[in-house]
């Protein structure tokens, strides 16, 4: 027992915590992408308000939220540790700076992590603290023809406190009451400051996975010659140019087109 808590408090211990937290992130971020696709398609809201009541409703990814939350933590707070260690152990900058992208990135992974560490914070308060944890968030009822496939919308307010979500089905329509979420993230996409923020940390998030993706890799020992150049070429443009990019399109899309 003491040689593993010795082996997870070494550098190397800490560094495939490192690599395991995040490439599970990784895997996060792109289920978070596919569930948030539902913001551009036009239908007042109903795909993405059904989608974010699933999440916090189904048990087992409600397991697997709090796991998320925990790697989160464990990943900043090792992230820290490691970038202070390594300043303390070279304190003096390098005499020439190479200017590659992939080198800038990893020489300043503590400072693109820390930022978005508090985009993370800001955005969890501003929607899922506020979806879970305040009445500020509203509802909507959403009708649905099963016939025709019409849906209508309107506002909805229960009468019951405690009241969470409902699917009924009367006389061929198919009647939904969820949280508006819908209209919390619309209200923040309108915002400039909000749009400014989320795209500069989304400009941070590919260049932390431009580094972090490919240095998971090499930290827990998958490296091989043939299979490298896949494992950069899928960190360098699915997570690095696709999954941000992806992000940052939907406040452009709502601040300017919605």
């Amino acid at each position: 027992m003491s040689e593993i808590k010795q082996t997870f408090n070494s550098s190397l211990g800490k560094k495939l915590i490192m690599a395991l937290t995040g490439l599970f992130l990784c895997t996060f971020i792109i289920v978070h992408l596919g569930g948030n696709l539902f913001l551009f398609k036009d239908d007042q809201g109903y795909g993405f308000n059904v989608y974010a009541n699933f999440l916090t409703h189904f048990p087992p990814i409600k397991v697997v939220a709090y796991l998320l939350y925990a790697c989160i933590l464990v990943h900043a707070l090792y992230g820290l540790v490691l970038t202070l260690k390594n300043r303390k152990a070279r304190p003096v900058a390098y005499a020439s700076q190479n200017k590659a992208p992939a080198s800038w990135s990893s020489k300043n992974m503590g400072l693109l992590g820390s930022i978005l560490f508090l985009f993370i914070v800001i955005h969890m308060g501003d929607f899922w603290y506020k979806y879970k944890f305040t009445h500020s968030v509203g509802y909507k009822e959403y009708r649905t023809d099963v016939l025709t496939n019409q849906t209508t919308v309107t506002d909805f307010v229960p009468v019951d406190p405690t009241f969470e979500h409902s699917s009924t089905t009367a006389n061929d329509v198919e009647i939904v009451r969820v949280k508006d979420i819908h209209t919390l993230v619309s209200t923040s996409f309108h915002n400039v400051w909000y749009l400014i923020l989320y795209v500069i940390a989304m400009g941070t998030l590919a260049f932390h996975l431009l580094h972090g993706f490919q240095s998971a890799f090499q930290t827990l020992g998958w490296t091989h010659r043939k299979y490298t150049p896949v494992v950069k070429f899928i960190g360098t443009w699915f997570f690095a140019v696709i999954i941000p990019a992806g992000f940052a399109l939907m406040p452009i899309v709502y601040y300017f087109f919605r």
